[in-house]
């Protein structure tokens, strides 16, 4: 079996000692298992001929998970044992969403508390060389 190594720099900072990186990882390990899609209960006909709850018009509830793959839209019938698991790893699927939105702007902050902008002597503001009109004659 490959051993796999990972190697990930240290950054330090002073004003806060837990890096971008680390607070999300921290934040997004607890919310395994995690999903995107959504889960519907529906009632739909079995094959049974002969069977009184379609005939009755009630039907047989089922729960049907839909997501995406590769552009299109996929769904799979669930059994009703595992619905649970899916509602959590639903619900975690919208906090990681939610905490990738956040990623961005703490990014930039990151950024720029370790890499303040450089500021120098003020340059010389000269304006654009000027023709000088010849005069007809």
């Amino acid at each position: 079996m490959p051993t796999y190594l990972c190697y990930t720099p240290e950054v330090k900072n002073k004003k806060n000692p837990a890096s971008v990186q680390q607070r999300f990882l921290e934040k997004l390990l607890p919310l395994w298992p995690a999903l995107k899609g959504s889960l519907a209960l529906v009632h739909k006909p079995c094959i049974r001929p002969n069977c009184r709850a379609c005939a009755s018009g009630v039907k047989h509830p089922n729960h049907l998970l839909t997501y995406t793959q590769n552009g299109g839209r996929r769904c799979l019938y669930v059994p009703r044992s595992i619905v649970p698991v899916l509602k959590r790893a639903l619900k975690n699927g919208r906090q990681i969403e939610q905490l990738l939105y956040q990623m961005g702007p703490a990014l930039v902050r990151e950024y720029r508390a370790r890499n303040p902008a450089q500021t120098g002597p003020a340059l010389k503001v000269t304006s654009p060389p000027t023709k000088k009109k010849r005069l007809k004659s």
